[in-house]
Parts: structure tokens; sequence; C-alpha cells
């Protein structure tokens, strides 16, 4: 049997998304120094011993950028994972129940959305104490509200097909339909959103930290990194500029992957008789 072939685009998505997982899973091993260790002057510049040189406060930035990125991907992937365990199963059990759960649940969800979620995640934190789980919690629920709607919408058109029927008629429950039935013939476009809602996660968590509603001090992510060095800017320092970077890389190739998954699932799903 022909193995697949991955376009070279992909392959670049998988290789930039591979390093940036591989370091952030082993960055206590690869990190040249402590991510609050002051080793080296104000802004110092890239050289053999700092290579993309120091902080605001003459710390290493490849140490810091790499703490980061661990803190950055970590938190990004957990709200990730809750949002669409939470959004998809909501979604499914309003396509196979329907009636007044699915008019409740959608009509929440369409209050939820009508406010931005930046905004409503700065109201709730801004009241409330800002933490690692709390970031998660916050993040991941409130961006279900998109998974709720795409998991909804492909379920419901999975709902009619003859064998999810068939299902029905043989007795099988809701919870059989919605995990035999409808996940594995929604996995396609819901696999290809997951790429999209953990960029998403990325680049609203980045805007907290920012903000300074995000990851607190001592420990930073990304979002943090630039907003701790966006005064050295204007002396032309570009230790603003690494993390910046890094957030566009990433989106960059988790997108590439993600459309490359799309396309092989699509290609190769059938409709799955019951």
């Amino acid at each position: 049997m022909k193995r697949p072939r991955i376009p070279p685009s992909a392959l670049v998505g998988l290789i930039i998304t591979g390093v940036y997982f591989l370091a952030a899973i082993f960055a206590g091993w690869i990190a040249p120094y402590g991510f609050a260790d002051v080793v080296g002057d104000v802004w110092a510049p890239s050289s053999a011993q700092f290579l993309l040189g120091t902080d605001s406060i003459g710390r290493d930035l490849l140490s810091r950028m790499i703490y980061g990125g661990q803190t950055t991907i970590a938190i990004a992937t957990a709200a990730t994972v809750l949002s669409f365990a939470t959004g998809s199963i909501l979604g499914f059990l309003a396509a196979v129940v329907g009636g007044w759960v699915d008019q409740l649940l959608s009509r929440f969800v369409d209050l939820m959305m009508s406010i931005p979620i930046l905004i409503f995640a700065l109201v709730i934190l801004s009241v409330m104490p800002v933490t690692i789980v709390t970031l998660i919690i916050v993040m991941g629920l409130l961006d279900s509200t998109r998974v709720f709607r795409l998991a909804r919408g492909v379920a419901v058109d999975i709902t009619v097909m003859d064998y999810v029927e068939a299902a029905r008629l043989r007795g099988e429950g809701r919870l059989w339909i919605i995990f035999r039935e409808v996940l594995p013939n929604a996995l396609s476009p819901l696999v290809s959103e997951m790429g999209m809602r953990f960029i998403f996660q990325v680049l609203l968590l980045s805007t907290l930290s920012f903000l300074g509603l995000g990851v607190q001090p001592p420990l930073s992510d990304w979002g943090g990194i630039v907003k701790e060095n966006k005064d050295g800017i204007v002396y032309g320092v570009t230790a603003a500029l690494y993390p910046a970077i890094a957030i566009a890389t990433l989106a960059i190739s988790v997108n590439l992957v993600a459309d490359w998954v799309l396309t092989r699932t699509t290609s190769l799903k059938g409709g799955r008789g019951g």
C-alpha cells in the first residue's frame, strides 16, 4: 500500500509546531538559565553568551522565550481541550435531543456570543484572582460557544442520515448515537477547527497578558514578554519582537497542519453505516 505523501507546506508546519512543542516539554533541560535569573545588563545585545540578548531587567531572553513558550502552549492546549470537551458534547446533545433542550442551549450560546470574548474575559478576570487554573477555565468556557455552534451544525446534518435513524430504530440510547454515530462522522471539521481554536487561545492569552490580566509574574508567557520589553522598541531594542515572531510562526504552522489534516480526513472519510 502506498504511503500518503505529506505536502511541503504541511511538512514545514509539522516541523515548526513540533519544535515549539518539544521546546515547551523539555524547557527545563534546554533553557540556558532559569526563567527569573538576572544574568546580565539590561537589554544587552545578542552575543555568544546570550543568543537573543537580555530583557528589560537583565534576564536571558532565550531562556525567557523557552519558558514563556512552555506556559503559552500549556495554557492554550488545556483551554482548547476544555473548550472542545464542553462545546462538542453540548452541541451534539442539542442536535440529538432537539426540542426545548436545543432551543435553550442555542439561545444561551447566542447570548454569550453577543459579547466579544476579550471584553468578557477582561470583565471576569478583573474581579477574580488571576491564576493559571482560572485562565484555563475562563478561556476554555468562553471559547466553547464557538465549538458548540460548529458541533451542533455538523451534528444536525448527521442526525438525519439513514444510519442514525437505523440506530434509533434499534433502540440505541442518546449516548450511543452521540459517541458511536455522530462523533466519528464529525471529526473532520472538528479536528480542523481545533487547530484554529488553539491559535485563538494563544492569541487571547497573549492579549490578556499584554493587558496585565493574563499570566502573572514571576511567570510569563509570550504576550507578557512583549509587555515587559515594549519600551525597548523606542530605543531600537528588538527584545519585544522575538515573542511576537514566535506567536506568528506558531499560528502559521498550526494552520498549515490543520489544513492538511482537514484535507486528508475529508478525502478518507465516507458515510459510516450503523
